[in-house]
Parts: C-alpha cells; structure tokens; sequence
C-alpha cells in the first residue's frame, strides 16, 4: 500500500500540536495520573486517493493511446493525398487529351476512391470535423468522385470498352495464331508453296526415350517420303552413354503404338554408326558410318548395308555442333530430296550443304554457306533452305541464319524455339507432317512449323 507523501504527514503534525491543548489530566484515588486527549474528528481518505490515482494512469494510457492513432492517421493521410493527386492528375490530363482512356480503369479508379473515403469518413467521425485538412481532402475526394461519374456517362460511344474489348480481341488473335496457320491455309504435304518459316509452334513432350534417362544423345522422327502403300513409320535411336556409338534403332508402327510402347521392333545396326544425325527415309535409315567420313544406307527390309565417302569432310569430332559430340555427317530430308550436312577442313569449319543423288548415296552438288558449324547447336532443311539454331538461354532457342540452295543466298533472322532442357543434340524436320522433331537430354519432343503463305 502507497503511504500519503509528505504534505499529509506535515497535516497530522498540526494536528496532534492542536490536541496538545486539549489535553487534561486528574488523580485517580491510588495517586495515579490519568490524561485525556481529544482529538479532531479529521480521517485522511487513503482509498479514495488510490482510485483517482489509478484513474489518472488510465487517462494517460489513453491519451498515448490516442496520440499514436491520430500519429498514424496523420501518416495514412499523408499517402492518400498524394494517390488524390495522382488520380486528379490522370483526370486532368484525360481531360485535356493527353492520356488514352484506353489505360485509365474506371473501376480501379472507384474502388480506389472508396478506400479513401472510407478512411477519410472514420477521420472526421474520430475528430469531430476539428481538422481543415481532413475537410478539406474530403471535398476534393466528393469532387473527383462527381468528375469520375461524369466522364462514364460522357463515355456515351463507349470508347473505353470498345477499346478494351478490341485489345483483348487483338490479343486473342494473337494467341490463336501462335500455334496454327496464319490466314489463307497452309501449303499441302509434300509441296514448297510458301514463303518459308514463319513460326515455331509450342514444344510438345512425346516421352523419354525406350532406353531410359541415362542416355542422353541420339534422334528420332517420323519417316520421311513415303512411297506408294507404304505406312507411317517412327523411329527412335539413342545412343550410347559414350554419346557417340549407335548400335541399334527401335521402330513403331504408329504414332499411338510410340505413345504405348507398343509392338517395337529393334533393328541391329551393324558396324555401328555415330552420332545424332540420322534420317529415316524411304525404307532406309541413313547414318554416319562409325569412325569414317561415310554415309551409311540401311535397308530396313534386307538388312543391308551400302556405305560412300563424303569427299573432304571432317569427321570424328572435328567441327561438331556446339554442345554436342561426333556429329560430324548430319542427314537432313525436306520435301525436295535427302541432304548431308557437314564441314571441311578447306572451308574451315563453315557449313557444307550436299545433297544426295535420287536412290545414292554420291553427293550430286555442294553449297559452302558462311555459317561456322561449331557456332551452331544444330540445322535443317525445308524446300531447299537449311536452317541452323543457336541457345539464348537455357530454355530458349533461337532459328538464326538460313541459306537458300536456289538463289545460293544466305539470311539472318530470329525465330524464337523454347526448350524444355537444356542441350539440343538433335533437330530434324520431317516434310510428312510440317513437324520438328528434337531429342533434348534423351527426351522426345516435336514443333508444328507454321508457315507463311
């Protein structure tokens, strides 16, 4: 229990001094002195001063209390201030023709107003409508809400949602073309009557290899040029863990038979090949022979092997594609025949071009293009023009240079490829089906090529 302070013990002095004279005494009959004292009728009220003591802590608590809130209303007026601004500022500008109202948002605009009256009103309510700022920011904000209703019902010719609704149309268009064929129909199978690539469509994940995850490099596809009776036929070969031996490819009938693993069937290669060039085409699957500068031709109905030298070429590793191993012979098939890729000491390391005589494996012609091929991650052709890709990042690829066999011209362009590994250790285009098919860190992936008529 608190004792009263020094101001109260100074009073009882007083008092007891103001008893003393009220003191009397007499003689009791044994000679005893008895003494009286009579002292004033005055009680100090302890009880009572502890509650007002305790009352006045509350009130402090209180008043801090209500100085931290009118502190932080202080600060949340400041920022709503300055959004009034910024939304009369829009306004303003909107007004004189400065601003589109394509990206002025009338629904933002409300809700953000309604925030900020509602602060503002729980402001006035607390103080009373004591403070002239907060007066006054509530009728700057009454008068921007009666401008910002005013400019919807001005927007008779609903020019902010036709503009709207012709964005997300443009945008809709857009993304529907991304992955089909542009206005005007795309060119038949097997013909050449557009103006080359316009577009690379999304990747589509087929599966992991047969072998499994730990083999990495090798190709895959769908047969190219089919002869009269012939059925579809898909193909996937990868290759060693070494990335470099190929001993065998698995074939399948249909494209749902691959997607089941259904009814394969595993030819041999004998002698081996290398690399993740090869192209199935018209019943034969060609390769690059193991350590040689030769084409090999396997007939996939005889087992038979036939085998010719590219003249000059550079083989086992030397002027290889950037990122991968031992693709010194790469076979490409387009809609006009079958092609071999490849590069020579004597046009130091650029892109060779040759293609393949009807039935042979004799390089009929040659084109030396200005593409350096260990610059390169991989290249194809379609109608005639090959096309080789470079990385821009780990996701994405990019189509950079093409070089046309009929005008003997080279191109740079960019079309964009995504990825979903990666390294790319092999790309091939099939004139069956207008489709990519790439074999990225032992999975299968195909494009749709769009395009442009």
């Amino acid at each position: 229990m608190r004792r009263p302070r020094g101001g109260w013990r100074d009073g009882r002095v007083r008092e007891l001094a103001a008893a003393q004279q009220n003191l009397s005494s007499v003689m009791d009959a044994s000679g005893r002195c008895v003494c009286t004292v009579v002292l004033p009728d005055s009680t100090f009220p302890l009880q009572r001063m502890e509650l007002l003591e305790a009352a006045a802590r509350n009130l402090s608590l209180s008043l801090q209390q209500e100085r931290a809130k009118l502190q932080d209303y202080g600060q949340r007026l400041v920022r709503y201030e300055a959004r009034l601004w910024n939304a009369s500022r829009r306004l303003e500008l909107l007004g004189v023709g400065e601003l589109s109202p394509a990206p002025l948002d009338f629904q933002d605009l409300r809700q953000e107003i309604g925030e900020m009256e509602s602060f503002v009103g729980h402001l006035r309510s607390s103080l009373n409508g004591s403070d002239a700022a907060v007066e006054v920011v509530h009728q700057e904000l009454q008068n921007i809400s009666v401008t910002v209703s005013a400019l919807e019902s001005y927007d008779q010719s609903h020019v902010v949602a036709m503009r709207r609704e012709l964005a997300t149309l443009r945008q809709r268009l857009e993304d529907c073309q991304k992955d089909r064929p542009l206005l005007g129909g795309q060119p038949l199978v097997g013909t050449c009557s557009h103006r080359g690539i316009w577009r690379i469509g999304k990747p589509s994940v087929v599966q992991l290899n047969w072998k499994g995850p730990s083999y990495k490099a090798g190709a895959w596809g769908k047969e190219s040029f089919l002869g009269a009776g012939r059925k579809e036929r898909y193909w996937v070969a990868p290759l060693n863990t070494d990335g470099r031996r190929l001993d065998a490819v698995r074939l399948y009938g249909s494209y749902q038979d691959l997607l089941l693993a259904r009814n394969p069937t595993d030819q041999l290669i004998s002698g081996s090949g290398q690399g993740a060039g090869p192209a199935l085409y018209n019943g034969s699957l060609y390769y690059n022979c193991y350590n040689a500068r030769e084409v090999c031709r396997l007939s996939l109905e005889s087992g038979a092997v036939d085998r010719k030298a590219v003249p000059n070429a550079a083989f086992n590793n030397r002027f290889s594609y950037a990122g991968t191993s031992w693709q010194g012979l790469d076979l490409a098939a387009d809609e006009t025949g079958l092609w071999v890729l490849y590069a020579t000491e004597r046009g130091e390391g650029t892109i060779v071009i040759g293609r393949l005589g009807p039935g042979s494996l004799a390089v009929e012609k040659t084109w030396l293009t200005s593409q350096y091929k260990p610059a390169a991650t991989n290249a194809f052709l379609v109608c005639g023009v090959m096309y080789a890709t470079r990385p821009l990042s780990t996701r994405r690829e990019e189509i950079f240079y093409a070089y046309d066999t009929r005008t003997g011209q080279g191109s740079r362009l960019s079309l964009p490829l995504e990825k979903v590994t990666d390294v790319v250790q092999s790309l091939s285009y099939n004139p069956a089906d207008h489709k990519l098919y790439m074999y990225s860190d032992g999975y299968l992936l195909t494009y749709d090529v769009i395009f442009r008529p």
